[in-house]
């Protein structure tokens, strides 16, 4: 996937999992009271974070990395009318 967005520094960009539609029972979830997902797919990945002495640390999350985040962590964006996180990489818990 190619996105018209390249994000700056340590930010990643993040398609984020479908929001579960019912319960292991069954049960089917409104919309109203759905959980953000907390997972998503790694889609695009800055250059990587400036340290005090001026060298580039490399990014430790690439495109296509399965990953972990905080419920509140990031910024929505719509780009060609999907739905995006843009985060920082330390907002990032864990790689799947």
């Amino acid at each position: 996937m190619s996105l018209s967005i390249k994000p700056l520094a340590d930010r990643v960009i993040i398609a984020p999992a479908a929001a579960e539609e019912k319960t292991k029972s069954g049960i089917i979830i409104p919309d109203t009271a759905k959980e953000k997902p907390q997972r998503g797919e790694v889609v695009a990945v800055g250059e990587g974070k400036v340290a005090d002495n001026g060298t580039t640390l490399k990014p430790q999350v690439s495109v296509g990395d399965q990953v972990l985040y905080g419920k509140y962590a990031g910024t929505e964006i719509t780009i060609d009318g999907k739905d995006y996180l843009i985060m920082k990489e330390s907002d990032i818990f864990a790689v799947l």
